[in-house]
């Protein structure tokens, strides 16, 4: 298994008491966050203790992608102003929230799987004592393939960008580190093997 691993923040902030794992999966676009998802969540379908968090985003739910739930930019200020998310962030004018009750879930031994962001990890440790970060790359031609795919730039402008992109994880989080540039199959083993292992499964 490809692994990159960092040590732990030295000091833990302060979180409710929690038994579980939260696993945030993170990378840059292209690299199959939704899709290896997806195939891991097809994989644990039935068990009790794994949930894959639906996130709070301001789009519609029929939008496509990720499985979310859809809310006006209204709702969603109101939500946040409650205190109902243990993480929000903005990004690509969109807002995007983790709920609260994930803390409780974490508490009761949980181990929860989030679709995040790189720049919201300061946030994610805030809120989450054990804290996994799940980083999702590709080789710089693959992402560029898949991005080309999508229509919205060129590829010698997504090649660009890339060049100058930081496709690791910088800060002093513990992270595993999955290459996503073959077969999904290979790379969702690999999703499957780390969520497993937290699991304690055989």
């Amino acid at each position: 298994m490809d692994r990159t691993l960092q040590p732990p923040a030295p000091e833990a902030p302060a979180s409710p008491a929690e038994g579980g794992t939260m696993a945030v999966v993170v990378g840059p676009s292209g690299a199959g966050k939704d899709t290896l998802m997806a195939f891991a969540a097809a994989h644990f379908r039935g068990e009790p203790r794994l949930r894959f968090v639906r996130r709070c985003i301001t789009r519609p739910a029929d939008a496509g992608g990720e499985d979310h739930e859809g809310m006006s930019p209204e709702a969603f200020a109101a939500m946040e102003q409650a205190g109902g998310f243990a993480v929000s962030w903005t990004a690509h004018g969109l807002h995007y929230g983790i709920p609260r009750r994930t803390q409780e879930e974490l508490a009761a031994g949980m181990v929860l799987v989030a679709n995040g962001s790189r720049s919201a990890l300061p946030h994610f440790r805030a809120a989450y004592r054990n804290l996994l970060v799940i980083n999702i790359t590709a080789r710089p031609e693959i992402l560029a393939e898949r991005l080309e795919a999508r229509g919205r730039e060129t590829r010698d402008d997504i090649l660009a960008r890339l060049q100058r992109a930081e496709l690791s994880v910088v800060g002093d989080y513990r992270v595993l580190t999955i290459d996503n540039s073959d077969s999904i199959e290979r790379a969702g083993k690999k999703l499957v093997d780390i969520l497993a292992e937290i699991l304690k499964l055989p």
